[in-house]
């Protein structure tokens, strides 16, 4: 009887880790230690002067919200770039309004945790 008991337990144990799991990959679950819910959309970083090009970035490693939130903020530090991060595509855009080097946009992704795949 207790063995029973103690093989159900173990049973539903696993069926909340696997849907945990599953949450997680989808991109559902909380990650990197932030919350399970979205932080909420804010306003774009203004440049001080006008825009003089834009990079599209892909970036390894960003699983939720949370992840892009920290690409983002990483990115907006940089000065004279504006930074916008599609989770989905594990992507970034940035305009900006100096001369960036690529060093810095790469550092700067490095710092937050993430790899630069490519930068166009």
């Amino acid at each position: 009887m207790i063995d029973a008991l103690i093989i159900i337990l173990v049973l539903i144990a696993i069926l909340f880790a696997i849907k945990s799991s599953i949450r997680h990959f989808k991109g559902e679950g909380p990650c990197c230690g932030g919350p399970s819910v979205a932080p909420r959309p804010k306003e774009a970083k203004r440049l001080d002067g006008p825009i003089i090009g834009e990079k599209s970035l892909e970036i390894s490693g960003m699983k939720c919200s949370n992840c892009a939130s920290k690409v983002e903020k990483a990115l907006n530090s940089i000065p004279g770039v504006s930074c916008q991060v599609d989770i989905k595509k594990n992507a970034a855009k940035i305009c900006y309004d100096r001369n960036i080097d690529e060093d810095e946009i790469r550092r700067a992704i490095s710092d937050a945790g993430y790899e630069l795949l490519s930068l166009r």
